[in-house]
């Protein structure tokens, strides 16, 4: 049976960060290397491949964790992720485990091995080159896989199908979102659900990505907001209204928080323009690896032989 044609869209970092934290660190090389980060996210990419059975793929990189055009609207952007200080006395580096940074220059290696393609952007997170590729995708329905709740704002019905497989739950119990199933969750409007996802999380903050929020205003007053007024745009045209029928408490929150709302707008929704560039000329997914010498003697020198053989049994298992 042919299979239909779909584009899965890989959150790079968020997969390999969690299969880094999710995978024992006695997992090693036969060098003694770490591999944990390396094993858990090949054989989180096998089990997608084998659950999506897509005909393209991405892997998606973070070039720039946190884009300096990000920090200078919010200064609070992911500031909680920094060292305070670190040997190069760079201000701006995130705090990333010691033994995962070269497990990711390991999994590149694999992944050009392959042929298998990934795409990052400058001066854009991993979310931006998602979000652009989603935009842009008019013919084949597309499966964003992320433990990132902000990707929820990529859901939509037209013009092709975006769904958002998550996986704060782990990938066993990874679930898959649609329209109906954000705007049945947090209450936003059907009609628009991606968008106003990501005017919910502006409008609420979001700790994780230090971002302050409407002080007074919470998840349940943002979505009421939103499904009373069906977007920011409006209600913020509401508390700037005086003959609105806003409530004055609503107001005064809202517009004591119109400089804030106004930048932060731009830092929440995920780019859609990103100048994405690629490690393939085609996002097509290769059914055999494009250097299967390489792909041997990496996955011995890495000690991820079994995972590489997991990997191309998925691949394996498309041709038919």
């Amino acid at each position: 049976m042919a299979r239909m044609s779909s584009l899965v869209l890989l959150d790079g970092a968020s997969m390999w960060f969690r299969s880094y934290f999710g995978v024992p660190n006695s997992i090693t090389a036969p060098d003694g290397r770490p591999v944990n980060a390396l094993r858990g996210f090949l054989d989180a990419v096998a089990t997608v491949i084998t659950r999506e059975r897509p005909t393209r793929l991405v892997v998606c990189r973070d070039d720039d964790w946190r884009p300096q055009w990000r920090v200078d609207l919010v200064p609070s952007y992911k500031a909680h992720r920094v060292l305070e200080e670190n040997p190069d006395g760079d201000p701006d580096v995130e705090e990333v485990p010691d033994d995962l940074t070269p497990q990711v220059d390991m999994i590149f290696e694999i992944l050009d091995a392959f042929g298998i393609p990934h795409a990052g952007a400058p001066a854009c997170e991993a979310d931006d080159v998602l979000g652009t590729l989603a935009a842009r995708e008019t013919r084949d329905p597309v499966v964003v896989v992320s433990g990132d709740r902000d990707l929820l704002q990529l859901v939509r019905d037209e013009p092709v199908p975006v769904r958002v497989l998550y996986l704060g739950r782990g990938l066993a119990k990874a679930t898959k979102w649609g329209p109906r199933e954000v705007a049945d969750t947090y209450g936003v409007p059907i009609d628009r659900a991606g968008p106003a996802y990501a005017e919910l999380a502006l409008l609420r903050g979001d700790p994780s990505d230090g971002l302050p929020g409407v002080p007074g205003v919470g998840e349940k007053t943002a979505a009421a907001l939103l499904a009373q007024y069906g977007s920011l745009e409006r209600v913020l045209a509401a508390a700037n209204d005086p003959s609105s029928k806003m409530s004055k408490a609503y107001r005064t929150k809202l517009l004591k928080a119109a400089d804030y709302i106004e930048k932060a707008i731009p830092v929440v929704k995920v780019a859609s323009d990103a100048d994405v560039q690629w490690s393939t000329t085609s996002d097509a997914l290769p059914l055999a690896a494009e250097h299967p010498r390489k792909v041997v003697d990496l996955a011995e020198t890495y000690g991820v032989t079994s995972s590489i053989s997991r990997l191309q049994k998925a691949l394996d298992a498309l041709d038919g």
